[in-house]
C-alpha cells in the first residue's frame, strides 16, 4: 500500500480502479442495468461524475490561490519567490485552466442529456421553473468564471510568471489584474455553488 501512495501517479490510477470497481458493483444491483449504456441516463451519471470531479479540482485551485498563495506571498522571503512563480504557480495554472473547461463541457453536456440545457441557459424565463432558474444562473456564473479564467487570468498570469515576455511595467500590471479576477471568480464561486446545490433540491 505504501507503494501506491508515495506515487501521485499510482495513487490516482489506483482512486480511479476504485471507482469504477465500485461503479460496476452499482451496476450489478441497478434495476434494469443492462440497458444502462444505450441509456442517456447512464451518460449523463458518467459525465456528471466527470463535471463534480473537475469542477472541484477548478475551485479547489481556485481558493488554493485566493486563500493561501496570493496572500502568503509577501511573506516568502524574495530568494524562495522565484520557486513559486516558476514550478508551483505554473504547474497549478495548467490544471486550474483545464479543469475549468472540463467543468463547463461537461455541465453542458449533463444539462444536454438531462433535457434542460435551452430551459436553463434562458434561466426559466417564461416557463416558471425554478430549477431551470437556478441551475441556468450557476451556469452562466460558471461561464463568466471559464472565460475569465482561458481569457483574462491565463493570458495576464504569463506576463506576470515570465513565460511571455514584457516591461516590468506590464508585468506588475498583469500580475494585478489576474489577481483581481481570480478574486472576481472567488466572488462568483459563492453564489455558483449555491446555485448548483440548490436546483437539485427544486422541483
Amino acid at each position: 500500500m505504501s507503494n501506491i501512495l508515495q506515487s501521485l501517479n499510482r495513487t490516482v490510477t489506483a482512486g480511479i480502479i476504485l471507482a469504477v470497481l465500485f461503479f460496476i458493483l452499482l451496476l450489478s444491483i441497478w434495476p434494469g442495468s443492462s440497458s444502462w449504456f444505450s441509456d442517456k441516463y447512464f451518460w449523463s451519471a458518467v459525465f456528471r461524475y466527470l463535471h463534480v470531479l473537475s469542477g472541484v479540482m477548478w475551485i479547489g485551485l481556485l481558493w488554493y490561490f485566493n486563500f493561501i498563495q496570493i496572500p502568503n506571498m509577501p511573506n516568502i522571503p524574495d530568494e524562495q519567490k522565484p520557486a513559486i512563480g516558476k514550478v508551483i504557480a505554473p504547474k497549478a495554472l495548467f490544471w486550474f485552466r483545464w479543469a475549468a473547461l472540463a467543468t463547463i463541457v461537461t455541465g453542458l453536456i449533463v444539462s444536454y442529456l438531462q433535457g434542460y440545457v435551452h430551459q436553463a441557459m434562458i434561466l426559466g424565463i417564461g416557463s416558471g421553473d425554478p430549477k431551470s432558474t437556478a441551475i441556468g444562473i450557476g451556469m452562466w456564473l460558471g461561464i463568466i468564471m471559464a472565460y475569465n479564467v482561458w481569457f483574462v487570468i491565463w493570458p495576464n498570469q504569463k506576463k506576470a510568471l515570465g513565460i511571455v515576455d514584457c516591461s516590468p511595467e506590464e508585468k506588475a500590471k498583469s500580475a494585478k489584474t489576474a489577481m483581481l479576477f481570480s478574486r472576481t471568480n472567488t466572488l462568483l464561486s459563492f453564489p455558483m455553488l449555491l446555485s448548483m446545490v440548490a436546483a437539485q433540491n427544486l422541483y
